[in-house]
């Protein structure tokens, strides 16, 4: 079993569409950044590498190549997925948390947690995403960014089970 942590986070501006876990929500801002900005799928891509050793995002997606502006995340994880798979793994279990004031998350989370589990071909209840507040403190307290944490656990495919 392998465990790995990501974090990601990316400023809300006007004038592009905010995405969270493949999922576009309404709302008056998008996250700036060179793909989508999708957070939630960055901080677990990156979570996803590290687990497996593997660098980071930035290393495998770099904003300075432009076959990856304004990718959308959904894809840059499905290769995270592929490495994943020709490396032996399988993602065991994904426990995120977005940090941000608003918009209210709780209608598109459903929708959020089937991406991942579609996208890697898991069961049920083994993917957790939560929205919280950073109740007015700091560039997500202020509206200013999200902010995206996430946890996932890698199974060995060639390792025995103990």
């Amino acid at each position: 079993m392998r465990v790995g942590f990501g974090y990601d986070s990316h400023r809300l501006v006007e004038g592009r569409a905010l995405v969270l876990g493949g999922v576009v929500i309404p709302f008056e801002k998008g996250l700036l950044g060179h793909s989508d900005a999708d957070v939630l799928l960055h901080s677990l891509g990156d979570a996803i590498l590290g687990a497996m050793a593997a660098g980071d995002l930035g290393t495998h997606f770099p904003d300075t190549d432009a076959q990856w502006k304004g990718a959308s995340s959904m894809d840059l994880l499905e290769r995270i997925r592929e490495m994943m798979t020709a490396r032996g793994f399988t993602l065991n279990n994904v426990d995120c948390s977005i940090v941000l004031e608003e918009p209210r998350l709780k209608n598109h989370i459903p929708l959020m947690v089937r991406n991942i589990e579609r996208l890697f071909s898991m069961k049920p209840a083994r993917v957790s995403i939560k929205a919280k507040t950073n109740e007015k403190m700091g560039f997500v307290g202020r509206a200013e960014g999200i902010a995206a944490y996430c946890a996932v656990t890698l199974a060995d495919k060639e390792a025995p089970n103990e």
